[in-house]
């Protein structure tokens, strides 16, 4: 500890300097005053400044206010000083994640083959099948854009019967929810009978567009060398898995859409033999599923039998009977 005095006849200013507290004390002479006056006590972190400065007594006079500012001042600044040199350094934050991420690469097993890898192509995102698009001197028409020989002449008469035939009710099919419909291979097979087989083609005009639940492009009829058709074919798919099925079942719908334009099966979106056909050759069962024992109503053609895992139910009286 350091300890600086100066004395005259009528005052004494003690300052004491130790490593952790800073004080300074000032006595006078004057009357009624029978111990000296403390102006600082020894500082403790864990009280405030204000409270540390013990301020004179009111019957002090202007001179010695003037000290005991001049003192509070230096007091301060000694505060501040042994508040920095008291205070703990706080270490450096150090990054281990370079060191982790290697000790992780290090000792981490290897991929499982049959895991998903994050490096495949996601379907949903799109296909980009763009079509080619041919140059401008090329002799090949560019049917991805080209409307080359769109109703420029009609077909021959062969040609036009066997596309303009009458549907047969035995190769239409019916659906579970009633609706009817004749398969894709049946209007390729019209098709080919009207023109012969490679002389008709689709060609898509556009890219495959891939939602969350259905995939969807565009396709033009192509017949001895003109285009006849166009229009958007649609298919949903559950998971994506089930994407390619879908692009290919995508397709035939958009083969079935174009062959309308030609009277192919024109029937089938006829209101009225709609409801005779259904009338004639369509029944609605009720059925019930053998393992999980789930009934529902499904219709079928009449000259067609339940199959596994259904089997049909009837509705009596007194409940139900097999």
């Amino acid at each position: 500890m350091a300890t600086l005095t100066l004395q005259r006849a009528s005052w004494q200013l003690q300052i004491c300097r130790t490593s952790r507290t800073f004080a300074i004390s000032f006595s006078t002479s004057l009357p009624r005053r029978t111990k000296p006056t403390q102006l600082f006590e020894p500082l403790n972190p864990l009280r405030s400044t204000r409270r540390n400065t013990t301020r004179p007594p009111t019957t002090s006079t202007r001179p010695s206010t003037a000290r005991t500012a001049f003192t509070s001042t230096r007091v301060h600044q000694a505060q501040q000083d042994q508040r920095a040199d008291s205070a703990p350094s706080r270490p450096k934050p150090t990054s281990n994640a370079p060191q982790q991420a290697s000790t992780t690469s290090k000792f981490s097993s290897p991929r499982d083959p049959n895991l998903p890898s994050s490096d495949l192509p996601d379907l949903t995102s799109g296909l980009s099948d763009e079509p080619i698009v041919l140059d401008e001197g090329s002799r090949q028409v560019d049917w991805s854009r080209s409307f080359h020989g769109l109703s420029t002449e009609a077909f021959s008469k062969e040609a036009a019967d066997a596309l303009l035939q009458p549907v047969l009710p035995e190769d239409i099919e019916v659906k579970p929810d009633g609706i009817i419909y004749l398969p894709e291979i049946k209007y390729r097979r019209i098709l080919n009978k009207a023109f012969g087989p490679g002389a008709w083609g689709l060609a898509p005009r556009g890219e495959t567009i891939v939602t969350s639940k259905a995939v969807t492009r565009e396709y033009g009829l192509v017949a001895l060398g003109r285009l006849v058709s166009i229009a958007r074919g649609e298919m949903d798919y559950f998971s994506p898995e089930g994407i390619p099925t879908a692009v290919e079942g995508c397709k035939s719908n958009a083969l079935m859409r174009c062959c309308k334009d030609l009277g192919v099966a024109s029937e089938l979106w006829d209101p009225r033999y709609i409801r005779k056909f259904v009338t004639e050759h369509v029944r609605d069962v009720f059925v019930e599923h053998v393992l999980t024992k789930k009934r529902k109503k499904v219709y079928m053609r009449k000259d067609d039998e339940i199959r596994y895992p259904f089997k049909e139910i009837k509705y009596g009286a007194a409940g139900v009977s097999t």
